[in-house]
């Protein structure tokens, strides 16, 4: 817990995380919070609805949006991540625009310079964090930051390794000193603002994600079911996967449910980590053609139903 002194002016504002899928938004919100809040997986698009998550500096509270990827939308699903991306930046007093340092900079053209034009249309200006440093020579990451001020969108830049953790406190601090004078919106050893149920669901679906190849995670998602207390402490979660086809309900499944009851363990193990509890946890996968055009299932995700 963060002491403030008494002549201390606390701060407190909302910073949104952007970037095109695969950047590190989801490992850089779990680094500024200390802890794991946003799945992760070496699929793009992973992140589906907003994510809030919460970290103390000193007398500030930084309120992070951990948004989905920003690209080129096809499905009604990815219009509806992509608007709640722009969404989340366009209620944040401060944008962090991520960029894969890996990516030569002709490729940035696509997603990332379609975020920056889409920052210049509204006139918003963002902060440049220039992530996976730690993957390259030093003398390769000034051309990328170069070209990328060239755009004049960014105010500063920071160069960052989300995952080795490097520049992130640096990265923090300065927010901490950016975001407005005002009183903090959450207690301050709150660390999200989402319910149990939606980070149980998460967990499992980033099991999903994890042991599932080419294209089956994108058609099925995770709601909960059932959730209740018992005397004891443990929970029973119960957990339905929803599919758009027979032939994926039997994938998810596996031989003998075999594939089933391996995520089962795994997101368990997660929950009971984080919970500090004990946790049953009942997997149900469930055929359910429309989903992809179900508003009901937007608003489980948290998301709006684009027409």
């Amino acid at each position: 817990m963060t002491e403030v002194g008494a002549s201390a002016q606390k701060r407190c504002g909302f910073v949104a995380l952007l970037g095109a899928p695969n950047a590190g938004k989801s490992t850089l919100l779990n680094a500024l919070v200390g802890s794991k809040l946003a799945i992760v997986t070496p699929k793009v698009q992973t992140t589906r609805a907003r994510l809030i998550g919460i970290a103390m500096a000193a007398s500030s509270q930084l309120v992070f949006v951990d948004t989905p990827g920003i690209f080129a939308p096809k499905r009604r699903l990815e219009r509806a991540m992509v608007a709640a991306a722009w969404s989340g930046a366009s209620d944040a007093d401060i944008c962090v625009l991520l960029v894969d340092a890996q990516r030569p900079p002709a490729a940035h053209g696509d997603d990332t310079e379609h975020i920056i034009e889409g920052l210049q249309r509204e006139g918003r200006r963002a902060i440049l964090a220039l992530n996976k440093i730690d993957l390259l020579e030093r003398s390769a990451l000034l051309p990328r930051v170069e070209r990328l001020m060239g755009s004049r969108v960014f105010t500063d830049t920071f160069m960052i390794s989300a995952l080795a953790g490097d520049g992130v406190d640096d990265l923090r601090q300065h927010l901490a000193e950016a975001v407005p004078q005002g009183p903090w919106l959450y207690p301050e050893d709150q660390l999200a603002d989402v319910p149990l149920r939606f980070l149980a669901a998460e967990v499992t679906r980033e099991q999903l994600f994890l042991q599932l190849h080419q294209e089956l995670p994108y058609a099925l998602t995770v709601e909960v079911e059932g959730w209740k207390e018992h005397d004891d402490g443990s929970v029973r979660i119960e957990q339905v996967i929803y599919v758009t086809r027979q032939n994926h309900k039997g994938i998810v499944l596996g031989r003998g449910g075999s594939r089933i009851k391996a995520v089962g363990e795994a997101a368990r193990h997660q929950l009971e980590e984080a919970y500090e509890r004990r946790v049953h946890l009942f997997l149900f996968v469930k055929v359910r053609e429309n989903w992809l055009d179900d508003p009901e299932r937007y608003q489980a995700m948290g998301l709006e139903f684009p027409e």
